[in-house]
């Protein structure tokens, strides 16, 4: 091990200096500031002897068609043998509206810490005792996450140094984690094209999320991450006035049941063990009236989000259909009850309105108008989607309005006028890994958990529990799977906005598929004014816990 060891004192200093620097640059989510973390990674490895000597193993990959023209920062310190170690970190961060008067020092840890000490009253009790004990380090971006990339540099920074390194190390700082995950998708690209260039074999990922503690005395260590599905609802209803009510049908009361069967609804949780995942919750409804008139909405629309950790798309969907049918014809019966009642009350026969449950998915709807129309109908929904899609590049539309847009479109192609549900998927599709389904774990990786649960005792007398699945959703989630193209097909098939404006490189995924694991500082109010992270984790037990990581993937 005498070639793996770095000066912790030096690491140390390090972190520090990387950090406050990093968090200085104001890197949005989606918006241009990101592009200036790129100077930031170029302006630090330049100073490093080793990256200077060796161009080849540093620099920026573009994400492919970006607006933004943002790009990956990658390094690498390349030593004997083929093994090779990824970590991990995102660079975007969220807003400072929250901040308020202090949104100018919000990037300024130092100077932060003497503003909030003038405003505990901004504070919780937890935050202020934080604060008065100087336990943590306050600043937006400084949690979630560039402590853990700071950490990650600093540490490639101390390996470039030693002279003799056995394996290979990889970080990689990515952005739009907090949106699309842009960045992750096009890392597995060029962690593709670097397996291929020096016939890497991927022993982990590594990811440095901050952890949160239900016990303060006990660490957490992820072995995946759950996974993220957003199945959007199109209800398509009859017309008729508001005082004819029984000659129409609502499609707002259909959306409004299917809303009610799945909101908190522990029948979409995925269960593994002691762990589940949260049940879903609605993100977006509307009708399609855009101004007052006294005829019901035509069609009415939404989309809730769907936290797994085992469930595919194709059983997410089949879920999705099953609630949608039962829904519907719960509003059936409710109406035809609600009819026999009017009937009576007004002296007419009593009969049964002609409505039938009827759905169907994103795919159906589309081979239904295909088959109507053909050519026709292929071409004005080409059309209308490269419309659509300039309109999202140019913010006049956001992601669901575009959706529905499609919807929409395929509609004029439509002979089956009758109310029906259809349903398919949104981006962004995050699938849920987890060191227990993988199957290429390598022998170095599949016990090292428990190998830094000992090292933690042993080092720190510091307790770390295990967990199968990241809870807050990462970038974890594209770095193994098993079967691509069924994958592509379920997806594509429910997804109307894949291929175009969206994609996963599913086929690369499998290429570089390795075994996973967050190891990072201790954070608290991740998003929120009082985000802040622990300063003993930042500097003294992460970076060593990382190194034994490494060190018991590489040589172990």
């Amino acid at each position: 091990m005498k070639n793996h060891e770095i000066d912790f004192s030096a690491v140390r200093g390090r972190i520090k200096e990387l950090l406050y620097a990093y968090v200085k640059v104001q890197s949005f989510t989606n918006t241009g500031g990101e592009r200036d973390t790129e100077a930031f990674f170029k302006e630090q490895f330049r100073r490093v002897p080793y990256f200077r000597d060796n161009p080849q193993y540093w620099g920026l990959y573009p994400l492919a068609d970006d607006e933004l023209g943002r790009n990956v920062c990658w390094a690498m310190v390349r030593g004997r043998g083929d093994r090779a170690v990824v970590l991990v970190h995102h660079y975007d961060v969220v807003d400072v509206e929250d901040y308020k008067l202090l949104k100018p020092l919000a990037f300024s840890p130092d100077e932060l810490a003497e503003a909030l000490t003038e405003h505990k009253d901004l504070l919780n009790e937890d935050a202020r005792r934080d604060l008065e004990e100087d336990t943590f380090l306050f600043c937006r971006g400084g949690c979630d996450m560039k402590a853990g990339g700071s950490i990650q540099y600093a540490l490639l920074q101390a390996y470039s140094e030693l002279k003799d390194f056995t394996g290979n190390v990889i970080v990689i700082g990515v952005p739009d984690e907090e949106n699309l995950s842009a960045g992750m998708r096009a890392a597995v690209k060029l962690l593709a094209e670097l397996k291929r260039e020096y016939g890497f074999s991927y022993q982990m990922m590594i990811n440095s999320e901050p952890h949160q503690r239900k016990d303060f005395s006990v660490g957490i260590f992820s072995e995946g991450t759950v996974g993220k599905m957003m199945p959007f609802i199109y209800v398509r209803g009859f017309l008729s006035h508001a005082g004819k009510v029984f000659e129409g049908l609502n499609p707002s009361s259909v959306l409004s049941e299917i809303a009610v069967r799945t909101e908190i609804s522990m029948d979409f949780a995925d269960v593994v063990g002691k762990e589940a995942a949260p049940p879903p919750t609605w993100l977006y409804q509307k009708d399609s009236k855009n101004r007052y008139d006294v005829s019901m909405p035509l069609s009415a629309q939404g989309c809730f989000s769907v936290l797994t950790l085992k469930q595919t798309p194709a059983e997410l969907l089949s879920k999705v259909k099953k609630v949608c049918e039962e829904a519907f014809d719960a509003v059936i019966q409710r109406m035809n009850h609600n009819y026999s009642l009017f009937c009576q009350a007004t002296g007419q026969p009593v009969k049964l309105l002609p409505w039938k449950v009827k759905t169907a998915s994103f795919k159906e709807l589309y081979d239904e108008a295909q088959a109507c129309a053909g050519e026709i109908f292929e071409k004005d929904y080409r059309a209308e989607e490269q419309t659509v899609l300039k309109e999202l590049e140019s913010g006049k539309i956001n992601m669901m309005e575009a959706n529905f847009r499609l919807v929409e479109k395929i509609y004029d192609y439509i002979e089956d006028l009758d109310p029906r549900v259809v349903y398919g998927l949104l981006p962004p599709y995050y699938p849920n890994i987890s060191n227990i389904y993988f199957k290429g774990i390598t022998d170095a990786a599949a016990g090292l958990c428990e190998k830094l649960q000992a090292f933690t005792v042993s080092t720190y007398n510091q307790r770390y529990d295990r967990e199968y699945f990241y809870t807050g959703i990462c970038d974890l989630s594209y770095i193994n799977i098993d079967d691509p193209k069924t994958q592509r097909d379920s997806v594509s098939g429910a997804m109307p906005l894949f291929g175009t404006y969206y994609d996963i490189p599913f086929e690369e995924i499998q290429e570089i598929s390795m075994a996973g694991l967050n190891v990072g500082p201790w954070g608290k109010d991740f998003h929120k004014l009082t985000e802040r992270v622990c300063k003993e984790d930042l500097y003294e037990r992460t970076p060593k816990i990382l190194d034994a990581a490494i060190r018991e993937l590489l040589e172990g």
